[in-house]
């Protein structure tokens, strides 16, 4: 039997007595998930921390003039050459001169884009009708000098699988930039708290890179004779992410022109709220499955089976996270951003029930990608670039709301189309990802309408007690629901997390 292309691929090619690389890998690969995962359930428990203090203290207005801002730093973004540094990753192999034509070409796009946005900035201060987003702007130029040290510092440890140094790195930066959040906001500084943090975050990630992965050994090569596939896979990225700014920016810069400061900070804090998964949790999450799919594209078969197994995995997390916050919208909103922000609770229903959508529509890139085939995402970019927009459009003529519900009914076509256009290439049938998500749905169906009916006969109680009891509530519902009618899941999630029984099984 050929031995299977799973060891590192700077390696050479092991003899046949060492063929069991496999298990090597799959741990790799768990490990990678855990330390991922892990990593950024922990930043994450120290930025919302940060986060929900820091909302309490602000203003809604403070949030909205942000978000404009956020439509042209995302813009920009798309051309930060990240795409190039993970061409590395894919690569079966590399060597100094990719290497350093990759830096190269990151600190000449990111210089570039800096400078753009200075001249930009006073044109959509003009856009939005807000004088203040030019001064925020100009401040945002210096995030892309971090840019070229960030996206190859990860890529190379990425394609290393180096997972549990990247997790420090992510770790440290998170709790920096925490920090400084909370002393901006209690020093008083306003909305520029929410430039200060970010910065933060972006150069301490920035530095940990520089000594993790060695940056300071690599030479910029500005020569690029021969980066002609990295190029175009690049180019072939820059597509894919520019659709991305068009689905996923488009309500800013539409409802931006139409909505007060103070509403678009309303309605940007309860997508920020909803997205927390789709958007933090995820996106690590399939850079590990980028690498591992990458390192198994000659076996067709095996990435099946993984997608199933991460669509499966992750919709099990994701469904009771996305119905639980539908029914606590009320106490939850009340318990965690005050009475500032009582206005998100409408929206964040809506919201909360398209989430799951986009959450397993972004699952097929990766596999897409590692395939060779970035423009499959490409294609299904381009829909969504299409379709989003136009439902934005027409949402706004019911302010906030109707950007909400715009979200719903876009990202169900737009996930409808993804899986018309992707399955084919997967291998993979209509009916085995429905068995991948069935399990976690119709536990948290279940486990939604318990809650419901717990809400409706508790007693009169405080928000936060009351938050409290029907997060209970539904955590050992959804658990004992899997317990009692998807265990084979339950051992499996067990098995990830802890190998050793996996492997006695």
């Amino acid at each position: 039997m050929d031995a299977l292309p799973v060891q590192s691929a700077d390696a050479a090619d092991p003899p046949p007595s060492q063929a069991a690389a496999p298990p090597s890998f799959a741990q790799q690969v768990r490990t990678g998930v855990i330390w991922k995962s892990g990593s950024q359930i922990v930043g994450q428990l120290v930025a919302w921390a940060s986060t929900f203090l820091v909302i309490r203290l602000l203003n809604p207005s403070d949030y909205g003039l942000v978000a404009m801002t956020g439509v042209i730093l995302t813009f920009l973004d798309l051309f930060n050459g990240w795409g190039f540094a993970s061409s590395l990753v894919r690569d079966e192999k590399t060597d100094k001169k990719r290497i350093g034509q990759a830096f190269a070409m990151l600190i000449l796009m990111n210089a570039g884009l800096g400078l753009t946005q200075l001249v930009a900035a006073p044109f959509a201060a003009d856009y939005f009708h807000q004088p203040m987003v030019a001064d925020l702007l100009r401040v945002q130029a210096i995030f892309y000098l971090a840019n070229p040290f960030n996206a190859l510092g990860h890529a190379l440890l990425m394609r290393r699988l180096e997972f549990r140094r990247q997790a420090r790195i992510v770790l440290v930066a998170a709790s920096l930039s925490a920090v400084a959040a909370v002393a901006c906001a209690f020093a008083g500084l306003g909305v520029w708290t929410l430039i200060v943090a970010p910065g933060v975050l972006w150069y301490a990630r920035a530095i940990g890179y520089i000594f993790t992965a060695k940056l300071w050994q690599i030479r910029p090569r500005f020569r690029f004779a021969g980066a002609g596939t990295m190029l175009s896979y690049g180019a072939a990225m820059i597509g894919v992410q520019a659709c991305w700014f068009v689905q996923s920016q488009a309500d800013v810069f539409i409802g931006g022109r139409s909505l007060a400061p103070h509403r678009l900070g309303i309605y940007t804090t309860a997508l920020f709220l909803t997205q927390i998964l789709a958007s933090k949790f995820v996106p690590p999450l399939n850079e590990v499955a980028f690498a591992a799919y990458s390192r198994i594209q000659a076996r067709p078969d095996m990435i099946q089976t993984a997608f199933l197994k991460s669509v499966r995995l992750i919709m099990l997390a994701a469904l009771p996270f996305y119905f639980g916050l539908a029914v606590t919208t009320e106490p939850l909103v009340a318990t965690f951003l005050g009475w500032k922000w009582t206005e998100t609770g409408p929206l964040v229903p809506i919201l909360a029930m398209a989430m799951p959508l986009m959450t397993l529509q972004i699952l097929f890139a990766p596999a897409s990608n590692a395939l060779g085939r970035p423009g499959m995402a490409l294609r299904t970019g381009l829909v969504g670039a299409l379709l989003m927009p136009c439902a934005f459009a027409a949402g706004i003529q019911w302010g906030a709301e109707g950007l909400a519900w715009a979200w719903l009914g876009g990202m169900a076509a737009l996930l409808a189309a993804t899986i018309e256009m992707s399955l084919p290439l997967l291998g993979i049938t209509r009916r085995a990802l429905f068995l991948a998500v069935a399990p976690g749905l119709a536990a948290s169906l279940a486990m939604a309408g318990l809650v419901e009916a717990v809400d409706s006969v508790l007693p009169a109680m405080g928000d936060g007690a009351r938050l409290a009891a029907l997060v209970a509530t539904g955590m050992a519902a959804y658990a004992g629901l899997l317990l009692a009618f998807a265990r084979p899941i339950v051992d499996e999630v067990l098995g990830l997390i802890r190998p050793t029984r996996a492997a006695a099984a």
